[in-house]
């Protein structure tokens, strides 16, 4: 039988990639590691047994795979294996977590508790993807092996996303650029960083994706021409080292270039250093920075650098152990080229990130690296936060990407701080107790405000008074995870002292009023008042902002009809959630639907018909369809998955859908009127707006208007492009 051969190539497919599993762990392998693969292996088979990916293969070749990326390309060891074999054991079958830890001992079981999705009901507010990203984070503080596995996890998805439906593949690509790209660029895993923005921009905008990707294969002969032409004058010079050395030309990545494109204004054949050149050299750690700097003079020697480019993390790594020196030389046929020197050492830590840094570490210095201190701050982080999971997640995430910028103690230690950062960052990072009580600061022996903010360079001496307590709008003045954290734990215990004051108040004025206190009744009152909770409502009251004796009011008024609560919002969404379920197979039809379901155009992005769309559900605004490119898209994929609806254009819709178009050109006589006869005479386009700004005989111009779909706007966008002058025609927001 055929389905019988199917089976029999399959089995001999699962060993084969077992046997290269093992082959790539050979180097790391020790007495005894083996044989405790082959049971992990052994105990996922038969776990996963008879279960499926979407795409129809065996899902054992999933763990499989995981463990291959978490050896070969972050350079995990026997634990990280074992681990990755089984992270989908726990979450998916009938073992559990005691089975595990029998099996495989304690630090397995930790990292696959780590792995393991929560399952149940979160508090209002909450998310089930924000709270298993903080469940994730926390086991940081036991093992950061954790996170890399469920990068490799993530990485493999996104690899194999194909075979997905449209929605899922959203959800979870849009969950990638917003927790999980920014996780691997702190944990120095560029190469993870660079393959799940590419493999996001290839799932969220197809087109551009396949058009880059294209125009890079096209010019891969030009390119490498140009890299041999470059190196050729300065290869002499590097042999006279008398070291080992490699150099390698690859293009910057997709998403890197598109980021560019749409930040500079410019298409492709404009960015000027679409790749960058590598020069590798195999020294001593002692000698690395001698080394390095001598190949930067060569370099300068031939080709002028530019002076506001050149990047020196040699001398200060960068927080997540990054080390290299950068220049950017123009080249010969007046190309700007970006050269990238460093060792043997500092391209394995470039490539592979924490774990091939903590290889290095050995019999070096003892002392804290960036990236350690990073993984202390981020357990302190964790250890004392007890918000709500998305606060957490998106505080958190802001650090994820932020540059680094390095300042001085009066002392002259180094502290390195994100980038925007300000005095008051510095006094909590300092410590807690300095940053509640911070009133000024001393930077480069001036006096400034809490909200300086600090360059790098700068020496900080902190003022402080006893009579100092944090206040809101400190909340403004901080960027640090750690500072905001701090500031939120202060104001919540002296919350926590005007709320009780106030329920006293409000206890004592409902006895007087013959009212029982309890919740639904507290519920009302904040509700009368306007006002968002019941805890709310009592720290207004403790504070005075809500005058006790404004109760009685609302005492006569609750004979009629009670207001509607503020309460109702959890349940509002489901309600819209099951309404939108029973529609067709959960599919928002856009044009068709709206008698059944009420739903509104998200002004963030002004979708317009033919757009690729989902509907997110509100909690007190409705159905709102966005974008699938809205730049809050990312946020409310990762965040709130369960709010989102599959939504597409119902055929038959007759509609105007307001869409605004940026235009840029040279400045000539009548060209307002040509670009205003094309939309209202020849287009019959109606237009609501058109401002135009000249300076200098350029001109930017936006065109407020309605149109019917996305191929009215592209008929409109071409023929405006024709117009004598007129340089470039986008679709903004």
């Amino acid at each position: 039988m055929v389905v019988e051969e199917d089976l029999e190539s399959e089995k001999k497919e699962i060993i084969r990639r077992y046997r290269r599993l093992l082959r790539k762990a050979k180097p790391i392998l020790k007495d005894g590691d083996a044989k405790i693969i082959k049971k992990a292996f052994n105990t996922s088979m038969e776990a996963h047994s008879g279960m499926r990916r979407r795409s129809g293969e065996p899902y054992i070749f999933h763990p499989l795979e995981v463990a291959e990326i978490c050896v070969a390309e972050i350079g995990l060891g026997t634990t990280s294996i074992v681990a990755a074999l089984l992270h989908d054991v726990v979450e998916d079958t009938d073992y559990e977590l005691d089975d595990i830890e029998r099996l495989f001992g304690k630090k397995v079981a930790i990292i696959i508790d780590g792995l393991t999705k929560i399952s149940g009901v979160f508090d209002h507010g909450s998310s089930q993807q924000a709270e298993n990203f903080r469940k994730m984070l926390l086991t940081l503080s036991d093992d950061v092996r954790v996170i890399l596995i469920k990068l490799a996890d993530r990485l493999h998805n996104m690899r194999t996303l194909e075979s997905m439906p449209r929605n899922k593949q959203l959800k979870i690509a849009n969950e990638t650029i917003y927790l999980y790209a920014p996780l691997a660029h702190r944990l120095g895993l560029y190469a993870f960083k660079s393959e799940l923005e590419d493999l996001y921009l290839k799932y969220s905008e197809t087109e551009v994706y396949n058009e880059i990707s294209g125009k890079i294969n096209e010019t891969k002969e030009a390119r490498n021409k140009f890299i041999r032409n470059f190196i050729r004058p300065i290869k002499d010079k590097l042999n006279s080292l008398g070291v080992d050395y490699e150099i390698k030309g690859r293009p910057k990545s997709i998403h890197s270039i598109w980021n560019k494109m749409k930040k500079q204004n410019v298409p492709f054949e404009e960015v000027y250093d679409l790749f960058a050149i590598r020069i590798i050299l195999d020294v001593s750690y002692r000698d690395e920075k001698a080394f390095c700097w001598q190949v930067y003079s060569m370099v300068t020697d031939y080709y002028q650098p530019n002076p506001d480019r050149l990047r020196d993390w040699i001398s200060i790594p960068k927080a997540n152990g990054y080390e290299s020196l950068h220049t950017t030389v123009m080249s010969d046929t007046g190309k700007w080229v970006e050269v990238q020197i460093r060792t043997t050492r500092m391209d394995e830590i470039a490539e592979k990130g924490y774990a091939a840094h903590w290889k290095y570490k050995d019999g070096k210095s003892k002392d804290e690296t960036g990236l350690e201190m990073w993984i202390s701050k981020v357990r302190e982080i964790l250890e004392q936060n007890d918000g709500n999971a998305i606060e957490f997640v998106d505080d958190f995430r802001s650090n994820l990407y932020s540059d680094e910028v390095f300042v001085f103690t009066p002392k002259g230690d180094l502290r390195t701080l994100p980038q925007g950062a300000t005095a008051l960052d510095f006094a909590f990072d300092i410590h807690t107790e300095i940053g509640e009580h911070c009133l000024g600061a001393k930077v480069n022996q001036k006096l400034v405000p809490l909200n300086f903010e600090l360059k790098n360079g700068d020496q900080v001496e902190i003022l402080t008074s006893t009579k100092q307590k944090p206040n809101e709008s400190w909340l403004q003045y901080v960027v640090s995870s750690k500072a905001k954290s701090k500031i939120k734990d202060a104001l919540k215990e002296e919350k926590k002292v005007f709320i009780d004051e106030g329920r006293e108040i409000v206890k004592r004025k409902l006895k007087q009023l013959k009212v029982e206190y309890k919740q639904s009744v507290l519920e009302e009152i904040a509700s009368y008042f306007n006002v968002k909770s019941a805890s709310d409502l009592l720290y207004l009251v403790g504070t005075g902002k809500i005058d006790h004796s404004l109760i009685k009011s609302f005492a006569k008024s609750s004979s009629q009809e009670p207001p509607k609560s503020s309460v109702r919002g959890a349940k509002d969404v489901e309600e819209k959630l099951s309404r939108v379920r029973k529609t067709d197979s959960d599919l928002l039809l856009l044009g068709e639907d709206l008698d059944i379901i009420d739903y509104k155009f998200a002004k963030c992005c002004n979708p317009i018909a033919g757009d690729d769309v989902f509907g997110f559900v509100t909690v007190s605004d409705g159905i709102k369809i966005h974008r699938t490119t809205c730049p809050n898209a990312a946020e409310l994929l990762s965040n709130y998955g369960y709010r989102i609806i599959k939504a597409k254009w119902a055929s038959s819709r007759k509609h105007s859908f307001e869409a605004t178009l940026s235009i840029i050109g040279t400045d000539r006589m009548g060209l307002v009127s040509d670009v205003s006869n094309i939309i209202s005479e020849e287009l019959k386009v109606n237009m609501r707006s058109l401002s135009i700004n000249t300076e200098g005989g350029i001109f930017e111009g936006i065109i407020r208007l309605y149109v019917e779909d996305t191929s009215h706007l592209d008929t409109l966008s071409k023929k405006l492009e024709k117009v004598n002058g007129v340089v470039k025609v986008s679709r903004s927001n």
